[in-house]
């Protein structure tokens, strides 16, 4: 008989699956390890953080062994190698988090622990009014403001990317024309308790497009793309490009009556017809899928504000004896109206998936007078606070943080100084209470910064 190491072709068909054998053996016995640690959108309760491991972990394990202090209450969630720890619905975040992580995989090895420093609250983003023009700066959580840009002539529009990996802005040229930038934001959030950079590193404004524009609209969403909508006076100077937020430039042929919204999930688009408003998916290499599916909401409806949770909007509807109702769309289901009246709705808000909505309203003609209201998801009206010294920015907006429990705006105080009207200054509304806590200086934009 032939000795086994004398046959060639056994050894090599046995070798390769000896050795994979040893292999799988080796890396089955060890232990887990960390490999991904990053903040993810909050649908439901104020935080939330996306962990990735080596190997499938029991949330059972990690509820035991981890900590978070101060110790909010929360939850691990999921199963296999990616899991989600959620904060719980009711907690008001005052501070950064300190974070024990640790645990075991369903064999029972252990994962190396690690502690990190996490700050889910976002940070304000404003328009400042400086010597020279205007500058883009971020409020850090102790009330320090940071210069992101450089001092542009006028910064008429910007938009933080909804991953908080950037800022979008347009600065005006003398001749009324706009540059498109772009400016990269690298926050480490959270890191390692034992790291030593800072919180943040500020790119170069990038351009987003070769040659000025007379007009342009942003939109992002949590993934971190930006659609940019832009026009020149030329006949075909008009564009829709996506920025993904994996890299890459794609224009899009979409036909719009107005500004486009990213779907804050991603995959899809309100977009603005004339027949009323139409969601439609994104094509397949921007998430979306194929054949591009449409759907269409009639009527005289405007986007006013999206929902953290996916599908929830809130839509302004004009009726014809000119009033004006807040609607609540959910998937599936026919608008619900929280709201109807005469007054002007200028802007609007919601938490999780519209259990709660606020609006800013304007009433009057001679001597209008401001108001944000409190409503509940079924459109009952929780509170309401007259701000009687107070007036709106035009466009500002009302953008909720969930981490927090406030609400952020841009008003205007109606008091005169000697040498004029005061300037506006970017404003926190408290979600339950409507009391108003203005922030220095003086702003012409404010929006939150998540604290990707």
């Amino acid at each position: 008989m032939t000795p086994l190491w004398k046959r060639p072709l056994v050894l090599a068909l046995g070798l390769p699956a000896l050795l994979a054998l040893v292999q799988q053996q080796l890396l089955q016995r060890q232990p887990p390890r960390l490999e991904q640690l990053r903040q993810a959108p909050a649908s439901s309760g104020p935080a939330a953080l996306q962990v990735r491991f080596s190997r499938p972990m029991t949330a059972a394990g990690l509820e035991k062994d981890s900590r978070l202090d101060p110790p909010l209450t929360h939850r691990w969630l999921g199963q296999g190698s990616t899991l989600l720890l959620t904060l719980e619905e009711g907690q008001r975040i005052e501070g950064p988090l300190n974070l024990l992580l640790a645990g075991h995989d369903p064999r029972g090895l252990a994962l190396r622990p690690s502690r990190w420093h996490w700050d889910p609250r976002p940070s304000v983003v404003a328009v400042v009014q400086v010597a020279g023009g205007e500058q883009l700066q971020l409020r850090d959580h102790t009330g320090r403001w940071r210069p992101i840009s450089p001092i542009w002539r006028a910064i008429p529009m910007m938009l933080p990317l909804g991953d908080g990996s950037a800022v979008a802005a347009a600065s005006q040229l003398a001749d009324g024309r706009l540059q498109l930038w772009r400016i990269p934001l690298q926050q480490h959030n959270p890191r390692r308790a034992s790291a030593q950079k800072g919180d943040l590193e500020i790119g170069r404004a990038i351009p987003l497009a070769d040659e000025p524009v007379f007009y342009a609209h942003f939109s992002s969403n949590r993934r971190g793309d930006l659609l940019v909508q832009s026009g020149r006076l030329e006949a075909d100077g008009s564009s829709t490009v996506m920025h993904a937020a994996g890299g890459g430039i794609h224009a899009l042929t979409t036909q719009a009556g107005g500004p486009i919204r990213l779907a804050p999930e991603g995959g899809a688009m309100l977009v603005p017809e004339p027949e009323g408003l139409s969601l439609q998916t994104l094509p397949a290499s921007l998430g979306g899928s194929e054949p591009v599916r449409r759907q269409i909401l009639p009527g005289s409806r405007d986007l006013s504000s999206f929902c953290p949770q996916a599908g929830r909007a809130l839509l302004v509807r004009h009726w014809p004896d000119y009033r004006r109702s807040l609607e609540l769309v959910e998937p599936g289901q026919a608008p619900r109206q929280l709201w109807l009246g005469g007054e002007a709705l200028l802007a609007s808000a919601c938490s999780r998936g519209g259990q709660g909505a606020w609006a800013l309203l304007l009433e009057g003609i001679r001597q209008p007078r401001l108001s944000v209201a409190r409503f509940s998801g079924d459109g009952r009206l929780l509170a309401r606070r007259n701000l009687p010294e107070w007036e709106a920015e035009p466009g500002a907006g009302l953008h909720w943080d969930p981490s927090t429990g406030q609400l952020l705006t841009v008003l205007r105080p109606l008091s005169w100084r000697g040498d004029g009207r005061q300037a506006a200054r970017a404003v926190l509304i408290d979600g339950e209470r409507l009391t108003v806590q203005p922030l220095p200086p003086s702003v012409t934009q404010a929006q939150w910064l998540p604290g990707g």
